[in-house]
């Protein structure tokens, strides 16, 4: 499956290869699960395929054009990842945001980057939009995907996902063929997404990636690390973050496995026990806070099982000291 892209990744991009993948697994297989309410709920990549359909036809009724940026804002979930597809199925170039970023800091994104639209999870970040407005005069268009707390709010900038989606399908009755003439016209060399820089040491940078750039490096580490479209993710990092991007959209796309999200960032740690993902990516703090929660919950416990406990760690970094070093584990 990886070699066959492989073979002509350097005329591919995002669209042609989720395309490939729809061909391939279709109805049978998981592309996306979100926990709501408890529960898990599932696409296949199919139903992804017409969300992300509907969704980019609605851009177009709405005047989006090839090379237009819109901001996506908010926690990791399925329809956010579908409007950066949508996005760049129709030659347009997705901006993450980092959905904690107060509004003086999102004005200076909005603005630098010209984008004229923007989809955002709720209402927190449907205020910082409606505040930064009036200054980033570009900007048309403010798309939210939960209708919490925004059924009094009267403006015509502001839509739902779905009436996008509801504009999109009568689009595409208006206009057959349309979607699909968009992606032929996209090229690897074209920007696949902005990643700005968090700002820390002055004004963010926007980082401009292409589709082949991302492309690669996606099927360079499937294929050393051997993935396989029935792996499982857990997209919980900032989707700001050119790691999440990198794993939660690119490598799965290219791979074809299971991308989970997370009910909520609280609950981030109970999700993933329940996911028991079989590749996990994390920055160095993540990993901090996992064995610091580990070790704490260790204090708490029995003399029996602290004992258990400090007896395997020992026996893990003995094993891996022997592997380290190419010499068979004793028994």
């Amino acid at each position: 499956m990886v070699s066959a892209i492989r073979s002509n990744s350097s005329g591919e991009t995002f669209p042609a290869v989720f395309l490939e993948s729809v061909k391939r697994l279709g109805g049978q297989s998981v592309a996306i699960r979100e926990k709501d309410y408890g529960i898990w709920q599932s696409y296949t990549w199919s139903q992804v395929q017409e969300q992300v359909r509907d969704f980019a036809l609605g851009l177009a009724a709405l005047g989006f054009n090839r090379g237009d940026r819109i901001c996506i804002v908010g926690d990791n979930r399925p329809q956010l990842y579908w409007g950066m597809l949508a996005a760049q199925c129709l030659g347009g170039v997705p901006v993450p945001l980092y959905q904690d970023s107060i509004e003086r800091e999102m004005e200076f994104i909005v603005g630098h980057a010209e984008a004229r639209f923007a989809l955002v999870e709720d209402q927190e970040q449907v205020d910082k939009f409606l505040g930064i407005k009036p200054n980033c005069p570009k900007l048309e268009h403010i798309i939210y995907k939960d209708p919490r707390g925004l059924r009094n709010y009267q403006y015509d900038c502001l839509l739902s996902f779905a009436a996008v989606q509801e504009r999109g399908r009568a689009f595409g009755q208006e206009n057959p063929g349309y979607l699909e003439q968009e992606i032929a016209k996209n090229r690897p060399d074209d920007l696949a997404v902005i990643c700005y820089t968090s700002g820390t040491t002055g004004r963010p940078k926007g980082v401009m990636l292409t589709h082949h750039n991302f492309i690669s490096t996606s099927i360079n580490v499937t294929e050393f690390e051997q993935l396989g479209t029935d792996e499982t993710i857990l997209a919980y990092l900032p989707m700001a973050w050119v790691g999440d991007f990198f794993l939660s959209f690119g490598m799965a796309l290219v791979g074809g496995y299971t991308v989970h999200c997370p009910e909520s960032s609280a609950t981030v740690m109970q999700d993933l026990r329940e996911v028991g993902p079989t590749y996990f990516f994390a920055p160095p703090r993540i990993w901090e806070n996992i064995l610091t929660t580990v070790m704490i919950r260790m204090e708490d416990a029995s003399w029996v099982k602290r004992q258990l406990f400090h007896w395997a760690i020992g026996a893990a970094n003995a094993l891996h000291k022997k592997r380290s070093a190419g010499q068979p584990p004793s028994a």
